[in-house]
């Protein structure tokens, strides 16, 4: 078969389709990014939240849209969304050929090779599923995503995750450093490390293994860059900080979601730190590591969040004074904790209160924008806006495809994954723009 892959969300789920797309490859099928020259659509779904799901419907039946011209087209339906709600897949869209738990992922090949008799549905555990393997690189050649492990025990009252993904399982540190050389191999100069928390690594060995992973991958040679992704605030041990600090290719980045500020919402969450864990926490990264890029998430409008607790949230990003950040309106989650809780905030309300934080964020954002201009920085380069012609870089500050990008305007040409120095002349809200830096410099 010709296959169309679609995969939707986050980077972990890339991953599990990079791992799923190189089995179908092997089973000798190919791939196509052409949806009207497929014999199969496959939708790798994110079930996170209310506009992940929306989404991932809209695709759905944008693709089963495509049956009208090629009856025999198959639509397979895997990932978060297929994993939560089966039932509903199978009733509300019936022009589906086959629903796939995660935990089933690894049987796709043998799968496909059943659509001929009509419908499948396939459902392993989720320990099944693979935590790594043979794989594609579907990203740009020069970066990849490394998931180092699944699941997730952290048990936040607002989050699905655990229901979705089940408990934490953590890769064989072995495993994990094998799989980036092989990467490295491939021409990948970025590594970035991803899982529901990366500080939780090793805990269900009862030995945090993270310190050791950042260690063995900084000896890897050719890879020039490993990222942080996604590491929680009560876990940020000296240890860890340590580990950041002495490895020259970890960035000096860290994703640090804290969702919110006040400590009776953040017992509300079930978060295992209050307002003194985070301040701790940022303090001692900024101190062992001074210019760290620090990116957060945080969540408006939790159930029984007062408008004091709001306004606390507030002053804490602007004293806080975060590179990144992003603040969502809370989203009810089905069988959550969260969504059975008393004192629901309007709809309304919730947005009006995201709006507040973000526009906060824009000003402090700004300023940070507008402090760059005249310096000059290492930047890797993602490749070329055809429209404007600018080269599409990136710092060490900037994670692709969440961040911003440094635009580069140079009469010489530059080549992806290759590293250049730029001065910065402009900057607006979320990017930089820059030419090379002279020779001398």
């Amino acid at each position: 078969m010709k296959i169309a892959i679609i995969s939707l969300g986050c980077p972990k789920n890339q991953v599990d389709a990079d791992v799923f797309c190189h089995a179908l490859i092997k089973a000798g099928h190919t791939t196509t990014a052409d949806l009207s020259m497929a014999d199969c659509i496959i939708v790798n779904t994110c079930g996170f939240s209310e506009s992940a799901k929306a989404e991932a419907i809209e695709n759905i039946l944008m693709d089963c849209e495509y049956k009208q011209m090629n009856p025999d087209l198959k639509v397979v339906v895997t990932g978060c969304r297929s994993e939560r709600y089966r039932d509903q897949i199978r009733t509300e869209i019936p022009e589906v050929d086959a629903v796939v738990g995660i935990g089933s992922n690894k049987a796709l090949p043998a799968i496909l090779e059943r659509l001929t008799a009509g419908p499948a549905e396939s459902y392993g555990p989720k320990t099944d599923m693979p935590l790594g393997g043979s794989r594609v690189i579907s990203t740009p050649a020069h970066y990849a995503y490394l998931k180092i492990s699944e699941g997730c025990n952290n048990r936040c009252h607002y989050c699905a995750i655990p229901m979705i993904r089940g408990g934490l399982r953590s890769r064989p540190v072995e495993d994990c450093v094998a799989e980036a050389r092989w990467l490295v191999g491939e021409g990948v100069k970025e590594i970035i490390l991803v899982a529901q928390d990366l500080t939780a690594y090793g805990d269900d060995w009862k030995n945090n293994s993270i310190c050791r992973l950042l260690d063995e991958l900084n000896g890897i040679e050719g890879l020039e860059w490993i990222r942080l992704l996604y590491a929680y605030p009560e876990r940020i041990t000296d240890e860890f900080i340590a580990a950041m600090a002495r490895n020259d290719k970890v960035l000096k980045y860290l994703d640090l979601p804290i969702q919110h500020a006040n400590d009776t919402i953040l017992k509300a969450m079930n978060r295992k730190g209050d307002q003194a864990t985070i301040r701790s926490a940022v303090a001692r990264l900024r101190a062992a590591m001074p210019g760290i890029t620090l990116r957060t998430t945080l969540i408006a409008g939790y159930p029984g969040e007062t408008e004091e607790q709001f306004e606390e949230m507030c002053a804490f990003v602007q004293e806080m004074q975060f590179d990144r950040l992003g603040c969502f309106a809370y989203s009810p989650e089905e069988d959550t904790v969260a969504a059975g809780l008393p004192d629901q905030v309007p709809e309304e309300e919730k947005q009006r209160r995201a709006e507040v934080v973000m526009q906060a964020q824009t000003n402090i954002m700004a300023r940070k924008q507008a402090a760059r201009v005249g310096e000059t920085l290492t930047v890797l380069c993602d490749g070329v806006d055809e429209e404007s012609g600018l080269y599409l870089c990136r710092t060490t500050a900037d994670a692709p495809d969440i961040d911003g990008t440094v635009c580069v305007n140079s009469e010489e040409p530059l080549y992806p994954g290759e590293f250049y120095r730029v001065t910065v002349e402009e900057s607006d809200l979320y990017d930089l723009f820059a030419v090379l830096a002279d020779e001398e410099e």
